[in-house]
């Protein structure tokens, strides 16, 4: 929640101090994520070129592997597709490896329909999901006549929703939207990409809607629901005999206040998935640079696995201290 509650005497509140207990391991992940090394197995070679084609239709050249080792390649180093191909081609040369390089025409079209295999959970066990969604600006012709003119018409944006998994740190879900759609009515669509369980589910006040509660009642009856009700919530018919969670959450914020509440149901915690946010427009970008709605999604389900592969160099360990 926003710091408004205590705003006159904040300058009161100390921040907390943590310490990263794997130091040395967390510093030597941090190194490997901007290493230059690259390898192809035996298999990637025998799966660079596409196999033959038994229905009607033009030959692919080039499989979905060459393609997505493309694109994650340009969101790693953030480069155009001409100089994507170059740096292909450059890696192949280097490596001795006498394969095709998929032009800039070729990368920009098979972005469109490229479909990526699902990633696989480092551990098993339930997901800790938190949702949340941010913006993300466009890039194309319009957009430089209104950074050299200066004109009042904003900037076009689409909205990017991601669902957060607390136990591993990863992004398990994401979805690219108008920026008109609101965040509740894409929790089934985040849901629907989630293979495990979901154990907890926490958000901000925007997925405190009733369809939201359903879905995850009908999919998931034992998880635990936290999301703030909103200010002028009331009570439903059953809250004397059958309460249900938002009852409960409605009923210990009149009782003990909101900001208790917070550190008591762990609501804190979806401080995580605004860090995701933050490392992903560190990282990868706060833009999309593909001009085709088809060719953004794809883009932005490589950026997650693009920061869900530097996850797994390497994360810290932290404990609180102060």
């Amino acid at each position: 929640m926003p710091h408004k509650y205590n705003a006159a005497r904040r300058h009161h509140i100390a921040r907390p101090k943590r310490r990263v207990t794997n130091w040395s391991e967390y510093n030597e992940a941090l190194r490997q994520r901007g290493s230059l090394t690259v390898w192809f197995t035996e298999d990637a070679i025998a799966a660079w070129k596409a196999a033959p084609r038994t229905t009607p239709g033009g030959q692919p050249h080039y499989s979905d592997l060459a393609i997505t080792t493309a694109l994650t390649l340009r969101a790693v180093f953030h480069l155009a597709l001409r100089q994507t191909e170059g740096l292909i081609g450059s890696i192949l040369q280097l490596l001795g490896l006498d394969l095709p390089v998929p032009d800039f025409s070729t990368l920009s079209r098979r972005a469109q329909s490229l479909e990526l295999p699902a990633q696989t959970r480092t551990i098993g066990g339930a997901v800790h999901l938190m949702v949340d969604s941010s913006g993300l600006k466009l890039s194309g012709p319009g957009e430089w006549l209104v950074e050299k003119h200066g004109t009042s018409r904003r900037r076009s944006w689409r909205k990017l929703h991601i669902g957060f998994d607390a136990v591993t740190g990863r992004i398990v879900a994401s979805i690219l939207t108008d920026r008109d759609v609101d965040d509740a009515s894409q929790v089934e669509p985040l849901l629907d990409r989630i293979a495990e369980p979901v154990k907890l589910f926490l958000g901000d006040g925007g997925y405190d809607r009733t369809d939201v509660y359903t879905a995850l009642d009908e999919r998931y009856p034992d998880a635990v629901i936290v999301v703030p009700p909103r200010a002028d919530a009331v009570l439903s018919a059953t809250a004397d005999t059958d309460p249900s969670q938002r009852d409960c959450h409605i009923q210990a914020i009149a009782g003990k206040g909101r900001m208790a509440w917070q550190r008591d149901s762990g609501y804190n915690q979806r401080a995580g998935v605004e860090g995701q946010f933050a490392r992903w427009k560190q990282v990868i970008g706060d833009g999309l640079r593909f001009h085709s709605d088809e060719a953004r999604v794809t883009e932005v389900a490589i950026a997650a696995q693009v920061l869900n592969r530097m996850l797994d160099l390497g994360r810290p360990d932290s404990v609180r201290v102060a």
